[in-house]
């Protein structure tokens, strides 16, 4: 049974793209490419999951705000 994650995606200062997993704590990786990137973050999902398993409950997405201050 397949599962859908969210990724948050941010470029760094030096210009590699690093992705985020929220649902998965821990769960990360970085590349110079957004293809390369997105490979990435599948393998790291896999390794995640095998770790952990599905023992845990991905909360529910509801969006990403940007805020100035």
């Amino acid at each position: 049974m397949k599962h859908q994650y969210n990724v948050i995606i941010e470029k760094d200062a030096d210009g590699y793209f690093v992705a985020t997993v929220p649902e998965l704590p821990g769960c990360h990786t970085q590349a110079k490419s957004l293809d390369t990137l997105m490979k990435r973050v599948k393998e790291a999902i896999e390794l995640c999951l095998d770790v952990e398993g599905d023992q845990f409950v991905s909360p529910e997405f509801i969006g990403v705000q940007r805020v100035e201050v």
